[in-house]
């Protein structure tokens, strides 16, 4: 199993959209990297969700993947704002993975928390103007943000 750190803004989808929905499809990715490690996820990895553009933005809850390979519909659609129009249903650019709910942590661990507790090498997040909205987690940083963020 690997570990993952998925970003989104609370007001756009947040860990409680996820919480009662149950389970989400993780779309409107556009950014190579991003995608790249989408399709290196497999069933049973475990993801942070991270809520960034928050004050504070940081850790809340965890995500398990339940599928993988799943083309991205938003990149076909001209009324989404995902809409690709160089994306062609015969070769699309852009997939995603179905995600579902696994808890909410008792409390957050806020950015400032990760940069005073971890080195950019051990969580990629915590480099000043990450921007990128998936960024793998090493297991040794996984076992250490659980330990650190306490039962869901």
């Amino acid at each position: 199993m690997a570990y993952w750190l998925m970003k989104s803004e609370p007001d756009v989808y947040g860990i409680q959209h996820l919480q009662a929905e149950g389970t989400t499809l993780w779309d409107g990715i556009r950014n190579y990297q991003a995608r790249n490690f989408m399709r290196s996820m497999s069933i049973g990895d475990r993801a942070f969700f991270y809520h960034s553009n928050a004050k504070p933005p940081g850790i809340v809850g965890m995500m398990e993947v339940i599928e993988t390979g799943i083309t991205d519909p938003s990149q076909f659609d001209p009324e989404n704002k995902y809409f690709d129009p160089k994306s062609k249903p015969e070769a699309p650019r852009w997939d995603c993975v179905r995600l579902k709910y696994v808890g909410t942590f008792g409390s957050l661990l806020s950015l400032d928390d990760l940069r005073e507790q971890f080195s950019v090498e051990e969580l990629p997040v915590v480099r000043q103007g990450n921007r990128l909205s998936i960024l793998p987690v090493p297991e040794p940083s996984a076992e250490r943000l659980l330990a650190l963020l306490g039962p869901l």
